[in-house]
């Protein structure tokens, strides 16, 4: 016999709850063994018996299944009209209070964060992705509205007001911003928007963002907003010191001082005057 689990259906108020059929309560043994009949080791004690309409009741037992915590065994009988005799018609898992239960399902779309998709990945752009347009229409983007009909030449999608707020608010808040460390830590005079290396984007994002092109910044290649900045500006001037005027080195021989030097004996020159030599 096969067991499935689930969740547990609103169940009916004790206004509108209905009375217990005593035949179908009273039916323990055979919902135990509706149970035990696969799973014989895994059922605890009887937990009781809940009225499920007329002639119907649902029973419970404990489960001993691992990882199962707080989960009940939950077995339906039921019988015909003017009969005694009671059937099974449903053998489930349904968790209780307090049951460790897996978390709440989220689809793939939802889950993947930038940065997920490799290399060989692929990521296919649902046909009503909000932040895509058809090109024919109306996209508010004035580079757009230029060629409302791109006639099958240009691209079949584009994107729409919403996608664009959405990548532009992504761009001004991450490390590309006014609030980069980076950019907080530049000069106030150079930000992006007055640098000769910054390429503004088209279309309506061109107030607000641009490309790097200085290959000496960390932001080379990258979409940077017109207020963020680097110490790699264009215009950024570095202070350089005065040069130093080095004196010309002066030697001074008016207070030279006259000193006898001896000759060795028996040299050329020992027959020679002895000659001066000068010392400051």
């Amino acid at each position: 016999m096969a067991f499935v689990t689930r969740t547990a259906a609103a169940r009916p108020t004790s206004a509108t709850r209905p009375r217990l059929d005593s035949a179908c309560a009273g039916a323990v043994d055979l919902a135990r063994a509706a149970i035990t009949e696969a799973a014989a080791d895994d059922v605890g004690g009887h937990l009781g018996a809940v009225a499920e309409g007329e002639r119907a009741a649902t029973h419970y037992f404990g489960c001993k299944l691992d990882g199962y915590v707080g989960w009940r065994w939950a077995v339906t009988v039921a019988r015909v009209p003017r009969s005694r005799t009671v059937t099974v018609c449903e053998t489930v898992l349904l968790p209780g209070d307090g049951a460790l239960r897996a978390p709440a399902w989220v689809p793939w779309r939802e889950r993947l964060q930038p940065g997920d998709l490799g290399v060989g990945d692929l990521l296919p752009t649902s046909a009503d992705d909000d932040r895509l347009a058809p090109a024919y229409q109306l996209a508010d983007d004035p580079a757009v509205e230029d060629i409302r009909w791109e006639l099958g030449l240009g691209r079949v999608r584009v994107m729409s007001r919403l996608g664009r707020d959405e990548a532009a608010q992504r761009w001004y808040d991450g490390d590309h911003g006014p609030q980069a460390p980076i950019a907080v830590a530049a000069p106030r005079t150079a930000r992006c928007g007055g640098c000769g290396f910054y390429l503004p984007l088209a279309g309506a994002l061109r107030p607000t963002f641009g490309a790097c092109g200085n290959v000496y910044a960390p932001d080379d290649g990258r979409v940077v907003s017109v207020d963020h900045g680097c110490g790699a500006h264009s215009e950024v001037l570095v202070e350089q010191p005065a040069p130093v005027e080095e004196l010309p080195t002066v030697y001074d021989d008016g207070e030279l001082e006259s000193v006898e030097v001896s000759r060795a004996a028996g040299s050329v020159a020992d027959d020679e005057p002895a000659e001066p030599y000068g010392h400051g």
